[in-house]
């Protein structure tokens, strides 16, 4: 019988935006953070206040993107270099797809079940938040028996 795998919550992803402001608050850098679930679609999205407006799409694209592609935006990034074989899939999606750092896939037991962008940083940044998000993510539910996070390298 197939593993049931739940959805990624509401909750969750307020769990995934709050690991992420704590690490842009350390880095004193205002962000937006955006969490999609399996679909794609919206689940939350952040404004830090001070952060970049231009940020907004970034991150909820991000986010849609390492989800699209069931891995960080940085790998894709990597694949989408000229001569690579994904080069040009920036172009697709009606120019959705984001080609650097700080999209990250929320896996449970290496299923991707949604992903988080962020966006408001240089782009070690942007990765620094988005790992210490998905790092919150998986130490506040390691123990629980309903889900357990796979902490990503960005």
């Amino acid at each position: 019988m197939p593993q049931k795998i739940p959805p990624l919550t509401l909750a969750d992803a307020r769990q995934l935006i709050a690991g992420g402001e704590e690490q842009a608050g350390t880095l004193g850098v205002p962000y937006n953070i955006a969490v999609v679930d399996a679909g794609g679609g919206l689940i939350a999205h952040v404004r830090m206040d001070g952060a970049l407006l231009g940020s907004v799409d970034t991150a909820i694209n991000k986010a849609w993107t390492a989800q699209a592609f069931d891995m960080t935006t940085e790998d894709l990034a990597k694949l989408a270099q000229s001569g690579y074989p994904l080069f040009g899939i920036d172009s697709s999606n009606h120019e959705r797809v984001v080609l650097f750092g700080g999209g990250v896939p929320v896996k449970v037991d290496d299923v991707v079940i949604g992903a988080l962008g962020a966006s408001g940083g240089t782009v070690d940044q942007d990765l620094r938040v988005a790992k210490a998000a998905i790092s919150a993510f998986g130490a506040k539910n390691k123990t629980s028996s309903r889900r357990k996070a796979e902490t990503l390298v960005c």
